[in-house]
């Protein structure tokens, strides 16, 4: 069953990997191209409160992500970033970084933050046929 953060960021339709305690979702606000968020199914509201099957879990989804976004876009660095601020439940926001840009659909995409922080802020200027093209093609891979 979906928790209210996994539903925040658009499950069922954002979804491109279900796993039994995580799924994987195209991030709304993509910083980078690519930008995914990797979300706990069970109700923890802090890392130290994962089941040991979803802890153990996790690496494979890391694994499935870092092999999906390799294959899509070959990103020079990954960053998992915790930021459970407002949507409470755990879940990672992973950040594809490069150091030169990428595109999808004719639109060029920059890391404006690269090579120090993400800049969270910045979201590429996508529309909803972008998206649906990242999410088509990242689901498909």
């Amino acid at each position: 069953m979906a928790n209210s953060t996994i539903k925040k960021f658009g499950y069922p339709d954002s979804l491109i990997k279900e796993f039994d305690h995580w799924v994987i979702l195209l991030r709304p606000k993509q910083v980078t191209l690519g930008c995914l968020v990797l979300a706990c199914k069970e109700d923890a509201t802090a890392l130290g409160e994962l089941s040991p099957e979803a802890s153990q879990e996790m690496q494979l989804a890391c694994k499935h992500i870092e092999d999906l976004l390799g294959r899509n876009f070959n990103p020079d660095k990954l960053n998992y970033l915790v930021l459970m601020m407002v949507d409470p439940h755990v879940h990672f926001h992973v950040i594809p970084r490069y150091e030169s840009a990428r595109s999808i659909n004719d639109k060029v995409v920059e890391d404006s933050g690269w090579p120090k922080h993400p800049d969270m802020q910045q979201v590429a200027p996508l529309d909803e046929a972008d998206m649906e093209t990242l999410l088509e093609a990242l689901k498909s891979a």
